[in-house]
């Protein structure tokens, strides 16, 4: 069986590359073994991204950022394009693989309920946390998904958080064992955005993608991410014509607003040039948008995965206004996979400019 799997791990500014080069290969080579075995799109995104949610490296599942009072809430969700099927999760601390659950709750909504009920499309805190113990998904104390790393930084930032607003509690998250690595002793706006994402195509031309993130470092509690709203974080949609599947990262109130992963498919829809189609969308409906400030630097990116089911070939684009983005894809047909490091040019200014770029790919079916 055929099939291309793409992923990134989150749109920012990457000092050191190489801390994510290996969990994309791996999450790129276990998608791919997935597809070859018959597995679907929405299989193989889901396999990818519970990897990267694994490696503690990234800001999903272990390793997350902390919210302001110390505690992990992640969201994560992951979109069928064939059957436009959408399911995500939020504020979940007892989880181990968010988008394992939000999997959960995209293949619910194909099930009958009783008394013509309507399925839940996305469950937050606590009634994620019992739905996903009743669908078997692995479990863990909330302790559990707390990293040194996410620790240090967590201390780290909160301390210059109550010098600013004068709170002398000095609150910290005990044995924080971890010191900054060289050179990335950066202000908590300057840090990586570490959300990942992927994107997927089978043998049967049938898209997903999914996404999923701790959020924002020193959130407020409760606080809902782009990684688990509907149109923000990711989308998917699939014709006869053209499949489409686009995760996002990036400043997640910002992609809410502006429904960033949607308005990349239906800028692509509308559009003959991949290319052009991505520039004008981060332009018009991120960086321009009225919905946003306009005096403030605008962070996103987007892995986006085009395929042409009569011609057995798509495309896989990364775009993004930050000043890098780090994406992995790979082919069935392919040994290994492919690492991408994206720096955003030297004349382009991050959060005010975007950089597209992308790789064509052909399935044999």
């Amino acid at each position: 069986m055929a099939g291309f799997i793409a992923v990134h791990t989150g749109a920012g500014n990457c000092i050191d590359e190489s801390k994510y080069q290996r969990v994309i290969k791996e999450a790129c080579m276990r998608a791919t073994e997935i597809l070859r075995n018959g597995g679907s799109a929405v299989d193989a995104c889901e396999a990818a991204i519970m990897r990267l949610e694994n490696c503690g490296n990234t800001n999903a599942g272990f390793g997350s950022n902390l919210c302001l009072d110390g505690t992990v809430q992640c969201d994560a969700a992951i979109m069928d394009g064939t059957t436009l099927n959408f399911g995500a999760c939020t504020n979940v601390s007892r989880v181990k693989n968010p988008i394992q659950l939000a999997r959960r709750i995209c293949d619910g909504q194909s099930e009958q309920q009783p008394l013509e009920r309507i399925p839940p499309m996305v469950l937050a805190a606590s009634g994620a946390e019992q739905y996903a113990e009743q669908q078997g998904c692995a479990m863990i104390e909330p302790n559990v998904l707390i990293s040194s790393k996410a620790k240090f930084h967590y201390n780290h930032y909160k301390s210059k958080y109550d010098a600013v607003v004068g709170n002398h509690s000095k609150a910290v998250v005990e044995d924080a064992d971890v010191v900054p690595e060289p050179g990335n002793e950066v202000e908590l706006s300057a840090a990586p955005l570490d959300t990942v994402g992927a994107v997927c195509v089978d043998g049967a031309g049938n898209t997903a993608a999914g996404c999923s993130s701790g959020g924002i470092l020193l959130k407020m509690p409760g606080r809902v991410g782009q990684a688990a709203t509907y149109g923000a974080g990711c989308w998917a949609s699939d014709t006869d014509e053209l499949a489409i599947a686009t995760c996002t990262t990036g400043n997640g109130e910002y992609l809410m607003k502006t429904l960033l992963a949607r308005e990349i498919c239906y800028g692509a829809f509308d559009s003959d040039c991949a290319v052009t189609s991505l520039h004008k969308t981060f332009k018009q409906k991120f960086l321009d948008s009225p919905l946003l400030p306009q005096q403030q630097d605008l962070y996103a990116g987007a892995l986006t995965l085009l395929y042409y089911p009569k011609q057995s070939s798509g495309e896989v684009m990364w775009s993004h206004t930050t000043q890098s983005f780090c994406v992995g894809y790979m082919a069935t047909t392919q040994k290994v996979p492919k690492f991408v490091h994206s720096p955003l040019p030297t004349y382009s200014v991050p959060g005010r400019s975007c950089v597209v770029n992308g790789h064509n790919f052909h399935l044999r079916i």
